[in-house]
């Protein structure tokens, strides 16, 4: 199996291509020369590179990550079911946990629909805090990370205790503000169209305290943002419009069906 520095390498490569066809040939070549193991994934940071991708404009691309996503997934879970363990083996780095950086909600259930990634699923208990409702919030955050994520449960674990951290740090206590926030940060995280938050935030690249204290406007995607704004000047143009009522009065008469009280809209002179 190749080593996390040759992985790497094809990992950087596929983030500078500048091409469809570039980041196709790069994930042919991960899809079949790669056999990962979790120690390889979280050094490599493949997965997170890979999954990115899974939501990529070109039908091409998209699908072949999440090929890749689904083959690395399997051969983590098959090397867990193998060790048992979760604890390294003389020394090695047991293959085992989920798929680190490779997308468990990937994984079909008895129905055939994605079985999607939660504390409960990746049997994660927070307990670090001392108060229940802390450590329940921080399972909230975890939920909203791991949805659709493929880095290891340690890792998102750390991200949402830290972001439960931060959240307490604001307010001092779990009053109704501070659970209002953590409701805004999950239901912002849970979003399937902005799968760019949750990544930036398991990758480190955007901070636990930034983004504990950014507004629904800030989370949002440019998509998201633009369609708002068009929302909010088109009803502007409407309210606008809105204004020019039309006059109505008695002393005027149709000149074809005589009838009084109809409406006007000519503007009133004075002769």
């Amino acid at each position: 199996m190749s080593d996390a520095t040759e992985l790497k390498k094809h990992v950087k490569q596929l983030q500078n291509a500048g091409t469809n066809e570039e980041r196709v040939a790069i994930l042919k070549v991960l899809k079949k020369d790669f056999q990962v193991n979790e120690a390889l994934l979280r050094e490599s940071k493949a997965g997170l590179a890979v999954g990115k991708l899974r939501v990529h404009e070109s039908k091409d691309v998209s699908d072949l990550a999440k090929e890749i996503v689904k083959k690395w997934k399997n051969e983590v879970d098959k090397a867990k079911s193998a060790s048992g363990s979760k604890t390294s083996i003389n020394g090695k780095p047991a293959v085992r946990k989920q798929s680190a950086s490779v997308t468990p909600a990937a994984t079909p259930t008895s129905n055939g629909k994605p079985e999607v990634r939660n504390s409960k699923v990746d049997g994660v208990k927070i307990s670090v805090t001392g108060d229940n409702t802390r450590d329940r919030c921080a399972e909230l955050i975890y939920d909203g990370l791991a949805c659709d994520s493929g880095a290891p449960s340690d890792l998102i674990t750390s991200r949402a205790i830290a972001v439960e951290k931060a959240v307490f740090a604001q307010f001092g206590d779990t009053n109704p503000e501070y659970k209002g926030k953590i409701r805004s940060l999950f239901v912002n995280l849970k979003d399937k169209a902005n799968p760019s938050l949750r990544e930036s935030i398991v990758s480190g690249e955007l901070s636990p305290e930034k983004f504990s204290r950014m507004s629904n406007e800030e989370m949002m995607t440019e998509e998201r943002r633009s369609a708002d704004q068009k929302i909010k000047e088109e009803n502007l143009f409407k309210s606008l419009g809105a204004g020019e009522q039309e006059a109505e009065t008695e002393g005027f008469q149709c000149g074809r069906c005589k009838q009084a009280s109809s409406p006007s809209t000519y503007p009133h002179r004075r002769d």
